[in-house]
């Protein structure tokens, strides 16, 4: 039985997803400075894999991680894994800060596969969040005008195939349970990453390995959470949710990294807050509603 429409149970599992995705990030600025990046995203697989063998036995154990929709499963990870290889790959081609906010096209592309494939309404409230929050992100990283170039080219790719892949999730989430959808991501993403991760192989030092337990922890958990939230609200809600990354990476790069916070930062940071209030306090979709969609 699927769970209850709740915006804020969604914005909950959301925000935890959220946490999760920011200590990743300071994580992985630890490790990468050290470690290849695909030999650490195949550390956070393995390691991943493992810190969930629990969650999978108290949920039944391998039998209750069967799927009917092995292909979907396999998708979503292709275009997840490609994603996150094309936008590692713009991060060498590109300014950060061009890359962020063509990277933040995501909830767009989300929005607009979730109205088409999954048969969600993209309500004004909805449509005024997503639009707020990509005014505030363009402000907060204020990206130079220009003929747009293969690196910008690439990273739209992968904010595409982000997208996409939050719709799958979407879709899979009505079939299968959330620790399953992890268990795949998992396994299918460290068979992905093996080859490109032991063509530069090196054994992490010492120093790197709780860091590197810190990445395989909320690469799972971020997901879980996420995936959790969008059994409580449609992706068009929960997708704009994601726009706060934006300030609170601000707000740690300021607290952690002695980065500075301009106005166009706090001026795009509340653009992107009154997006998510007028997202969250549209009425919650009705059973009905759900069973439609």
């Amino acid at each position: 039985m699927a769970p209850a429409p709740s915006i804020p149970k969604a914005a909950f599992w959301m925000a935890l997803s959220i946490a999760s995705f920011l200590a990743m990030s300071v994580a992985g600025r630890a490790t990468t400075a050290e470690l290849n990046v695909f030999q650490v995203l195949e550390l956070r697989s393995v390691i991943g894999f493992l810190i969930l063998l629990p969650l999978v036995m108290m949920s039944g154990g391998f039998a209750a991680m069967r799927t009917e929709r092995p292909l979907a499963h396999l998708a979503r990870n292709i275009v997840h894994y490609s994603g996150q290889a094309a936008w590692l790959y713009a991060l060498t081609l590109i300014p950060l800060a061009v890359l962020i906010s063509i990277e933040f096209t995501t909830p767009i592309w989300t929005a607009i596969l979730a109205v088409s494939f999954l048969g969600e309404k993209l309500s004004r409230p909805r449509l005024a969040a997503i639009v707020l929050g990509l005014i505030g992100v363009v402000i907060i990283v204020r990206p130079g005008l220009g003929t747009m170039n293969l690196g910008e080219l690439i990273v739209l790719g992968a904010a595409v195939c982000f997208g996409t892949s939050v719709v799958l999730v979407k879709s899979l989430t009505r079939t299968d349970s959330v620790v399953s959808i992890i268990f795949w991501m998992l396994i299918i993403q460290s068979v992905l990453g093996l080859a490109p991760a032991l063509y530069e192989w090196r054994n992490p030092p010492l120093e790197l390995w709780p860091w590197i337990v810190v990445i395989a922890f909320t690469g799972m958990s971020s997901h879980f959470c996420m995936a959790r939230a969008l059994t409580h609200a449609d992706a068009t809600l929960i997708s704009p949710m994601d726009f706060l990354r934006v300030p609170l990476s601000a707000l740690i790069g300021w607290l952690l990294y002695h980065e500075q916070i301009d106005v166009f930062t706090a001026g795009g940071a509340l653009l992107i807050l009154t997006g998510n209030l007028l997202n969250l306090q549209r009425k919650a979709p009705q059973p009905a509603e759900i069973a439609a969609s």
